[in-house]
């Protein structure tokens, strides 16, 4: 694993690797919530006459969801719509989403932020999700590791992943530099965001697309299971692995 951090520092240019902050995805990262998610997606999607699959859900997952409607949209329909008529879209699908029972904590995710804060480091949380009771939730089950100043949502960037913008934010609220951030990434267009801002990014694949696609987008190392990654935390992080 000293390997992959030598390789990242090498694609980079950087000097050195000196971890301060980690930033966790929500959905499918911190939550088993995806399959809810590609749910819901459907159901509204088909209720405005766009078909949405649940490939798509999961292909499009990390991403703004009105920046997701507006090009189903335009593909589909090839209409440009505003972003209310996008707002309007997405509240629909968010209405569906929370009549689902609550999605539960992906196992080992506590006890990973357990090691995490016990090295010292900032725990932040980067989503493109911007609905208050998901991060109400976040407060509630992470609140030991976790505050509100150190979530990034939908509606603190313009551009949503995979633009780098979201997890540059996330890096700006720790005050940290690419070179002292982990990004936790199960989407790949989370990993290319985490990738995109040269954060060390570790690819969870959590949902059913083929492991090709998470390393295609860059990821530094890849795990099936947050397990997995909590099992070989300490000695891929902890101060003596460390180049």
């Amino acid at each position: 694993m000293k390997a992959d951090i030598k390789q990242y520092l090498e694609k980079h240019g950087f000097e050195q690797f000196e971890p301060k902050a980690v930033l966790f995805d929500m959905d499918g990262v911190l939550y088993n919530s995806m399959p809810h998610h590609a749910v819901a997606w459907q159901q509204s999607m088909a209720s405005f006459g766009i078909r949405m699959t649940e490939s798509d859900a999961y292909a499009t997952e990390g991403a703004r969801g009105i920046d997701t409607i507006r090009q189903m949209v335009k593909r589909q329909k090839g209409e440009d719509i505003s972003l209310e008529e996008a707002q309007k879209m997405y509240d629909e699908k968010t209405r569906l989403f929370h009549l689902m029972d609550e999605a539960s904590v992906m196992e080992g995710v506590i006890s990973l932020m357990e090691h995490i804060h016990a090295m010292k480091l900032t725990i932040g949380v980067v989503t493109g999700s911007g609905q208050r009771p998901l991060i109400n939730r976040l407060l509630r089950d992470f609140g030991a590791f976790l505050d509100e100043h150190h979530i990034v949502t939908a509606y603190d960037v313009t551009r949503g992943k995979p633009a780098p913008d979201p997890y540059l934010m996330g890096m700006q609220k720790a005050g940290t530099e690419s070179w002292q951030t982990i990004v936790i990434e199960n989407a790949p267009l989370g990993v290319h965001a985490g990738v995109a801002a040269r954060a060390f990014t570790i690819a969870v694949n959590t949902g059913p697309l083929p492991d090709s696609v998470l390393l295609n987008e860059g990821a530094d190392l890849l795990f099936n299971r947050m397990t997995d990654l909590r099992d070989a935390w300490q000695q891929l992080f902890c101060p003596s692995g460390i180049v």
